[in-house]
């Protein structure tokens, strides 16, 4: 083989690797463009999408979500636009098949952000919100306890937010409340002639079991409830709740002192949020800068 044949072959082997990587980069360059062209239709979408949510239009948020998600599986705010928009759908005690699965669509939602960002806030409160919201009617204490759950992840994240140690301090209250709701109820339809009240102390033996039961959840929501007001000495509503818990610690005691003890913390509270409210309505009204 002489040296001009070499040549020739080896220009021609050149010259097909040099077609193939040429063709490889086209092909790169049509697949990122084609890429940047999803991404930027994708923000589009969500845009529109935003401006339909905050007109109310939430079937057709929806719908614009869905399809930025799909053009762009890493644009986060389209996967959150879209649970927020799932949950703005829900009625809290509506009992259609459709509600419940707007709720439903919502907590998918967001658990599939947490798939990809584990430590994203905004999907943690709304996981928190929307399993709360779908717990109450229909009852559901596995829905409160999960509520209370993601409550707990953000005080992980965020130790110092009062929110969510004023929102599993509700959680304990609800779940406390209607068992000794239900307890008193059982106790009066087996004792006719003898009613507790509402606000009577529990008989004994309801005393007992109330306190087997829910004791160690109501402190958790006492403790919870005093470390909101200590990050926010001003916050009412904790203050609401905690006088709440007292009330139901009260019926956890033996001793009449006892009682009246936890009966006049409670009250010492609503004295106080009364006289924060009170406060707060004398304050001027602050103009917003212009």
């Amino acid at each position: 083989m002489t040296d001009a044949i070499v040549s020739r072959e080896t220009r021609s082997r050149f010259s097909r690797t040099a077609n193939r990587a040429f063709a490889l980069v086209a092909l790169f360059i049509l697949a990122a463009g084609v890429s940047g062209c999803n991404k930027l239709r994708a923000r589009d979408l969500l845009n529109k999408g935003v401006a339909a949510f905050k007109e109310g239009q939430f079937d057709k948020a929806v719908e614009f979500f869905k399809e930025a998600k799909e053009l762009d599986p890493d644009l986060m705010n389209a996967r959150l636009y879209l649970a927020t928009a799932y949950a703005s759908e829900y009625i809290p005690g509506a009992p259609s098949e459709e509600n419940k699965r707007h709720g439903d669509e919502a907590i998918a939602e967001y658990k599939l952000v947490l798939e990809k960002a584990h430590d994203n806030l905004s999907a943690i409160d709304g996981l928190a919100s929307i399993l709360y919201q779908m717990a109450g009617q229909p009852f559901d204490e596995k829905r409160f306890e999960e509520s209370k759950s993601y409550h707990q992840k953000h005080i992980a994240l965020k130790p110092l937010d009062p929110q969510p140690y004023y929102s599993i301090g509700v959680i304990d209250w609800a779940l406390a409340y209607r068992g000794n709701t239900e307890m008193r109820a059982d106790y009066n339809k087996a004792h006719i002639n003898k009613q507790v009240r509402d606000t009577d102390p529990l008989p004994p033996d309801v005393r007992t079991a109330y306190t087997q039961k829910y004791d160690a959840l109501v402190d958790d929501g006492i403790a919870s409830l005093k470390k909101a007001i200590e990050i926010n000495p001003e916050y009412d509503d904790a203050m609401t709740y905690l006088n709440l818990l007292y009330r139901r610690k009260a019926d956890m005691v033996e001793s009449t002192a006892e009682r009246d003890a936890l009966t006049k913390q409670a009250d010492d509270l609503l004295d106080r949020v009364k006289e924060i409210k009170q406060k707060r309505a004398e304050q001027p009204e602050q103009k917003p800068a212009s």
